[in-house]
């Protein structure tokens, strides 16, 4: 009877715990950083960090993002890059995108539309436009410091064979420094064929559910046990970072995946 009781306490406690750990998973965000070297940066942009956000996915965290922003805004960066599925497919409310674009505005932001957007046909864009967002759909732009430069370029999501990476490209020579935004990471090889230095996407959610040592069970478009699930990948000077992102997809679930913010500083030389 006595191994009975300790049994089911045993059980309920470690219930409990899991239970917690689950929660903690889904709601508390991680801040990940990473250091990227871009050959010919400019001068100008030495230290130049970028926020990326992606797959929120309609999540809200606090009154009008209030707990998401305030963590944000802790943080040093120069502009931000969106890469899609900010709506859901089963929650098309873009008020959670918009509080936080409203907690951002005071920096540059640029969004590319990842598959749940054309769920709903990307109605969305005009409104985003409307809040001063540059949707670089298949665009670029030409973000200048003094006399230098740094090419921010986007992509239509690849994972529903939307992207047109030469058209993103257009009028941007070989030699100059890019970055590239996507939804997903099946645009990896395309950009390391045409020798873009950083690449950055969501789309994988890192899995949701990664197991130790072995990484994520299952990602979108790439089935079970995935090459590309979240990260930081490089082949020759192509640099690529899978975002984990903030919301959940199909369930709301996390295991060994926190949702995150990501901040990716450039740099000349390794430091």
């Amino acid at each position: 009877m006595a191994n009975k009781r300790i049994s089911r306490r045993t059980f309920i406690i470690g219930g409990i715990g899991l239970l917690s750990y689950l929660y903690f998973n889904v709601h508390s965000v991680a801040v990940k950083h990473y250091t990227i070297v871009i050959n010919d940066l400019p001068k100008e942009f030495e230290g130049f960090t970028i926020l990326h956000l992606t797959d929120l996915h309609a999540k809200k965290y606090g009154d009008k993002q209030d707990k998401l922003i305030n963590m944000i805004n802790r943080q040093k960066f120069d502009m931000v890059a969106m890469t899609g599925d900010f709506i859901d497919k089963d929650n098309p409310d873009v008020e959670p995108t918009l509080d936080l674009i409203r907690g951002l505005e005071s920096k540059p932001i640029f969004f590319v539309p990842g598959n749940h957007e054309w769920r709903h046909d990307f109605r969305i864009k005009p409104i985003l436009e409307g809040h001063g967002v540059k949707i670089l759909d298949n665009r670029n732009y030409k973000c200048a410091k003094g006399n230098s430069y740094l090419w921010i370029a986007g992509v239509d999501d690849p994972y529903l064979h939307r992207d047109e990476l030469d058209q993103a490209l257009h009028g941007i020579a070989d030699s100059q420094p890019k970055v590239l935004l996507a939804h997903a990471p099946n645009i990896f090889m395309s950009a390391a064929e045409s020798d873009i230095e950083l690449v950055l996407v969501g789309h994988t959610h890192g899995g949701q559910v990664r197991l130790p040592i072995i990484g994520a069970i299952v990602a979108p478009g790439q089935g079970l046990f995935p090459k590309y699930d979240y990260g930081h990948f490089t082949t020759g000077s192509t640099n690529m970072i899978i975002n984990g992102g903030l919301g959940e997809s199909a369930l709301p679930l996390r295991f060994c995946s926190r949702p995150e913010i990501v901040l990716v500083k450039l740099v000349s030389s390794p430091q």
